[in-house]
């Protein structure tokens, strides 16, 4: 095989020319929105769709990880297109005449709500100081007056002649307040008292009962013209006074009804106006100030004088949604969907010791205020809310919004409740989150796929070029503008542009998740201020890096101080059999790092095979359990052509407590176990990562940049020698972006990276021996280490078959 060479230095990490930035800073990028979502076709493509579409199930469920700027990308994407589309009406609860316990809801155009209270309820509270007014003019008084004068004259008029045929009969009557007769007889002029009746002779007294029976029968006619003139007198006052108050309604109410029944055109609002008129006129007495009285008070004139507003309160309006404000559809992101934010609620309050509450207490939620536009929850935020999950499906999947009155806590001095009618829905929910929920919720919950049919998928990365750069500089300028940071020079926009690849690990993407990108520009702004400056350079940037990565690397530091005192052993120089340096990447909080490990192997005799010391130990994983597997494979078939593979044999991670996962080490793992079979020591000089097949390619693997900065790092701490270096897959070429110190170091020779393809490229830069070919007779090259490992297997099974066999004479 030919010889392996070293990448150069600008294999390791990508570096934009300045020729690519159109641009001297970014003072002179001028903001476009709509590049923003250039760079999610699939995700726009589908939230179009679904806003085009109305019928019901249409709502989107917006999938990616965080960092993304999800909330960011979907209020820009919606801004403009909710701005295109009509404001929805305000939505007003108002009390129900004829069954109090159920409000009704009414709409009226949007920013007419407010004012319809204000107005309303100002024409109110004028009616109700009028009215006392009205209530004690001359005109009214004196309207009054003939009235009462009218059934005076008529009552007196009866009353005589009620009395008058009691006396021609020998009687006396008495007309009590309450309009009941009494009689009494009459024995030679004089009244005869109750006392004196009951000692008249029996015989005259069994014939004034009966004459006085016969009396009171003949005087219940009168009696009921008496009645029907006081009858007559009470509808005489209560049409004066239901002609005074229409004069008030019409003079003071009516104006604003009439406004606003020609502004709304709602015939539901015009019901509500009708029946306040109606019922107004059949309770007027309650707007009129009530007369003191020293009488105690019963429970309800005690809360009426109490609470004298509560006259007025059948005809106040609740403004439940306001859109005086709104500009097209609204949008409503509600990071706390509690059931009563989500859903609505009904209020209470205290009176008397009792829970009461009516249609002035019912309050909004996000569904109710997001209708006729666009609802956005994080499915994370709902489902960690008892009952907000289960009341959301219902509303979508039947159309309505109940707000329902919760009784938890209330049952003991709750007085009643009420039913609002509840409200059409008529909008988009765009839920936001993980690809993981998503799948959970589809086979979790039957009614998610019926009602979230649009699935929005955005992408972690796009292609590094020239689009891609495009994307960046506006959204840079983008964010210079909206955190008020300094402008940033060509070269530092070039060091943010890359540390978007270094975000996703690989030279020929950009990360999308540009709030990571915002943060590293916010503090660079920050450092710039600190030393003075005026803009941010590319050398503030590079600073910032290196800050950053100072604030977040004290496990890092630790572990590196544990190599240095030699508590964890990595040999970096000589050479040695049954060992090689292998790299893991470790992660505390978000902070992840790369560390070399020492791994072993021990060869012997017996029928053990190779064991797994990390597996037995239950250290490890199924994928490292399954590349031990293919690790077996790839020895049966390169030396078991023409002999069986007997050999007890080990390989571990030395000090490895945490347990190991993943079949990056499983290249490193076989360089082990064949150099103790050919026992050939390995190069400790260099670390090596990757995964191996059966036919030992050596496969792709993660996290290469952070694994060959931390043995970087630990080498440069102990002293860098030129022999040091790192193999890896070749196939992780693109996935490199090293921090600048590393290439640096490369370009002077004093550090290597090394990439291959296969197993025995590996091989021979660890042992510096040709690996050797397989002849016809199925031996290997003669002095190659392939032929080492095939003579050391022959010598192996000759000595697991007759080790204690006694030598015959």
């Amino acid at each position: 095989m030919s010889k392996i060479r070293p990448l150069s230095a600008k294999k390791l990490r990508a570096k934009l020319a300045l020729s690519h930035i159109p641009y001297k800073s970014s003072t002179d990028i001028k903001l476009d929105a709509t590049s923003f979502h250039a760079h999610q076709p699939r995700a726009m493509q589908a939230l179009e769709l679904a806003l085009h579409i109305k019928d019901i199930g249409y709502n989107i469920f917006l999938a990616g990880s965080a960092n993304l700027g999800r909330n960011y990308m979907l209020q820009e994407f919606l801004r403009e297109r909710a701005k295109a589309l009509p404001v929805p009406p305000d939505m007003l609860y108002v009390n129900n005449f004829d069954d109090p316990d159920a409000p009704i809801l009414l709409t009226v155009p949007a920013g007419k709500g407010r004012s319809l209270k204000q107005d309303f309820s100002q024409a109110i509270s004028n009616v109700r100081k009028e009215l006392p007014k009205r209530f004690e003019s001359d005109s009214y008084l004196k309207k009054r007056t003939i009235i009462m004068d009218q059934f005076a004259e008529e009552r007196d008029s009866l009353f005589k002649e009620m009395d008058s045929i009691a006396g021609k009969e020998g009687f006396h009557m008495d007309l009590d307040e309450q309009g009941s007769i009494t009689l009494y007889p009459l024995i030679d002029g004089k009244r005869l008292s109750e006392d004196e009746f009951e000692r008249i002779d029996s015989v005259l007294k069994k014939s004034l009962k009966s004459k006085g029976d016969k009396l009171l029968q003949a005087l219940n006619a009168l009696l009921r013209n008496m009645s029907n003139a006081e009858q007559g007198l009470r509808t005489k006052e209560k049409n004066l006074d239901n002609e005074l108050t229409t004069e008030v309604l019409d003079e003071l109410l009516q104006p604003v009804i009439k406004q606003y029944e020609e502004c709304c055109h709602s015939e539901p609002l015009a019901e509500f106006f009708k029946a306040s008129k109606a019922d107004i006129l059949e309770h007027v007495e309650a707007l009129l100030p009530k007369e003191p009285s020293n009488a105690p008070l019963s429970l309800p004139e005690a809360l009426q004088q109490q609470h004298p507003e509560d006259a007025t309160a059948p005809y106040d309006i609740n403004v439940f949604v306001d859109h005086s404000e709104t500009k097209g559809a609204p949008i409503i992101m509600d990071d706390h969907p509690t059931v009563a934010n989500l859903l609505g609620c009904i209020q209470r309050e205290a009176e008397m010791g009792a829970l009461i509450t009516d249609f002035s207490l019912i309050k909004s939620g996000s569904l109710h205020q997001a209708n006729g536009g666009f609802l956005l929850l994080h499915i994370e935020d709902i489902l960690s809310q008892n009952g907000s999950w289960e009341g959301l499906m219902r509303a979508l999947r039947s159309g309505l919004v109940r707000i329902e009155d919760s009784e938890e806590g209330q049952e003991a001095t709750k007085t009643k409740g009420i039913e609002p009618e509840p409200l059409l829905l008529d909008l988009k929910v765009i839920l936001i989150g993980g690809e993981e929920i998503y799948e959970q919720l589809l086979e979790s919950d039957d009614r998610f796929p019926k009602l979230f049919k649009i699935k929005a998928h955005l992408n972690d990365a796009m292609p590094r070029g020239k689009e891609g750069y495009g994307v960046y500089l506006h959204r840079m300028a983008g964010i210079i503008d909206d955190c008020d940071l300094l402008p940033f020079t060509k070269e530092a926009m070039a060091e943010v542009i890359d540390y978007g690849s270094r975000i996703v690990e690989d030279q020929t993407r950009l990360s999308l998740k540009f709030p990571l990108v915002r943060e590293i520009m916010i503090e660079a702004s920050a450092l710039a201020s600190m030393d003075k400056k005026k803009v941010v350079d590319g050398a503030i940037v590079h600073k910032t890096l290196i800050t950053r990565h100072y604030r977040n690397n004290l496990y890092e530091e630790i572990f590196f101080e544990e190599y240095d005192r030699d508590l964890i052993k990595v040999t970096m120089q000589g050479e040695k059999i049954g060992r090689v340096n292998g790299l893991s990447v470790s992660m505390y909080g978000d902070f992840e790092f790369g560390l070399p490990h020492q791994i072993a192997s021990t060869v012997g005799v017996g029928h053990g095979g190779v064991i797994d010391l990390e597996r037995d130990a239950e250290l490890s994983g199924p994928i490292h359990t399954k590349a031990m597997m293919i690790l077996k494979s790839y020895l049966i078939g390169m030396f078991a052509h023409n002999k069986p593979l007997v050999l007890t044999g080990s390989l571990y991670f030395e000090q490895g407590y945490a347990g190991v996962e993943g079949d990056s080490a499983s290249g490193a793992e076989l360089a082990a176990l064949l150099s103790a079979l050919a026992e050939v020591p390995l190069s400790q000089s260099y670390a090596f990562t990757g995964a191996v097949s059966q036919s030992g390619e050596i496969l792709a693997v993660g996290g290469v940049t952070r694994k060959i900065e931390g043995y970087f790092d630990i080498c440069s701490r102990r002293g860098l020698t030129g022999k040091q270096g790192v193999i890896l897959p070749k196939d992780n070429v693109d996935q490199l972006m090293l921090k600048r110190e590393i290439a640096d170091k490369v370009e002077e020779g004093l550090f290597s990276i090394y990439p291959v393809t296969h197993i025995e490229q590996a091989l021979e830069l660890l042992t510096g021996m040709k690996c050797g070919s397989r002849r016809k007779d199925g031996s290997f090259t003669k002095d190659s280490l392939f032929g080492r490992v095939d003579s050391r297997l022959k010598e192996l099974g000759r000595l697991a078959t007759h080790a204690y066999k006694q030598n015959r004479k």
